[in-house]
């Protein structure tokens, strides 16, 4: 089972945090094996310090033939075997054990015979003060990295925050919404102090205000152009209902078509573009509006109907959704042509070559065609629109056995 994480810890925030754990952790043990050192050389160089200068009184008072302090002997029963192997060397030295149950510093050197004289400090005061260290160092240590710890991971998700809020603008620009804006305060106060972050969300403000601009440039020349197409188009095409009979006035009224087509695509479009379409909202039978749309379009199609559904929807836009649709399989793919209805789900498949790589994993491209394909990609970009203004769902696929597959899938009627 994951542990879940909340919106704004991602793995930036948890590598920050892991980071500064680890770093805290390090410089805490760091410290406090340095300060455990230095302060058990000192009590032990002390002690140590003490014993030999009592040993020194003890050999003193010994060779004088004097009675010996309590704590001194020869060769006392709880004389550590190293330190009496080195007394019986002829050397003197010091070792801290536990006698009778307490730290113990022993001091030992040689006398006649070699034999030990050795007397003992009690150790138990400066254990003590050794152990209340370690354990202050580790209390100290573990609130230091907790506090350090908190405050790191604050100035970090305050970070991550701020990045995750430019992430969702990005993709809100990327959904098509050009009006989204970070707008990070740093960016409007020259006086605050501009990091990295602030720079990001500057560069993505002014992208996106520079496309918006190209956009609805794009989309203004779009419509004006065709709104000024309209009215010599119209004096053309009555200009050529004038002319006599004939194979060049066929041809003469069938460019004349053709471009008041494309003319009406390109105002389709523009008005797609604006996000300003309205929906009439009605109850429609899927397929009874699918057999009206092939009926409409002339064309040798098979409607299948495997399961129908009631969908409310506007009736002309997925009437042009599904006649784009349709028209696009007989001219760019081969029959036989098949639309299936399958509940809220309409797809409309063809027997030819398929898509084109670009269609696939992009989606419909204005004006661009491939493969010698003839067509200008207004068709398929006006369903793709019309569909998102129904609230539909319109994806492209090849068949796996050949041929292309456009699926609709609606929202259902309630």
């Amino acid at each position: 089972m994951r542990l879940a994480l909340p919106p704004w810890a991602g793995a930036l925030a948890v590598k920050a945090a892991a980071f500064i754990t680890v770093m805290c952790c390090a410089l805490a043990a760091l410290l406090g094996v340095l300060v455990h050192v230095s302060v058990t050389n000192q009590t032990v160089g002390q002690a140590r310090d003490q014993a030999l200068s009592r040993l020194a009184d003890a050999t003193q008072a010994y060779e004088a033939g004097d009675t010996l302090l309590p704590g001194a002997g020869v060769d006392p029963g709880g004389l550590p075997a190293p330190l009496r192997a080195l007394a019986a060397n002829g050397r003197r030295g010091t070792m801290v054990a536990t006698y009778r149950g307490r730290p113990t510093m022993w001091a030992a050197g040689p006398v006649a015979g070699r034999r030990a004289l050795a007397v003992e400090v009690d150790y138990s005061q400066q254990s003590r003060t050794i152990a209340a260290l370690d354990q202050s160092i580790l209390w100290s240590s573990g609130l230091a990295i907790g506090a350090t710890v908190l405050v790191g991971v604050f100035a970090v998700t305050r970070v991550t925050r701020r990045l995750h809020g430019t992430a969702r603008v990005a993709r809100r620009i990327s959904a098509g919404d050009l009006d989204a804006r970070v707008n990070d305060p740093r960016t409007k106060d020259p006086t605050r102090p501009q990091d990295e972050v602030a720079a990001v969300a500057a560069a993505l403000d002014s992208m996106a205000s520079s496309l918006q601009g190209k956009l609805l440039s794009e989309q203004r020349f779009t419509a004006d152009v065709a709104h000024e197409l309209r009215t010599p188009l119209t004096g053309l095409h009555a200009a050529a209902e004038l002319l006599p009979p004939g194979r060049p006035t066929e041809l003469v009224r069938d460019r004349v078509a053709a471009l008041r087509t494309l003319t009406e695509d390109l105002l389709e479009i523009s008005r797609l573009d604006t996000g300003r379409e309205r929906l009439e909202v009605d109850t429609e039978e899927l397929g009874a509006l699918a057999g009206r749309v092939v009926r409409a379009s002339g064309t040798e199609t098979e409607v299948r109907i495997l399961r129908d559904a009631r969908v409310e929807t506007d009736r002309r836009r997925l009437e042009r959704v599904l006649g784009n649709l349709v028209a696009n399989a007989h001219k760019h793919g081969a029959p036989p042509v098949v639309l299936t209805v399958d509940g809220a789900v309409v797809t409309v498949r063809d027997h030819g070559g398929g898509y084109p790589e670009y269609l696939v994993a992009h989606g419909p491209q204005r004006f661009r065609t491939e493969g010698g394909a003839k067509g200008h990609g207004l068709g398929l970009t006006i369903a793709l629109g019309q569909a998102e203004v129904l609230g539909a769902r319109l994806s492209f696929a090849d068949a796996a056995d050949g041929g292309a597959v456009a699926t609709l899938t609606l929202p259902v009627a309630e």
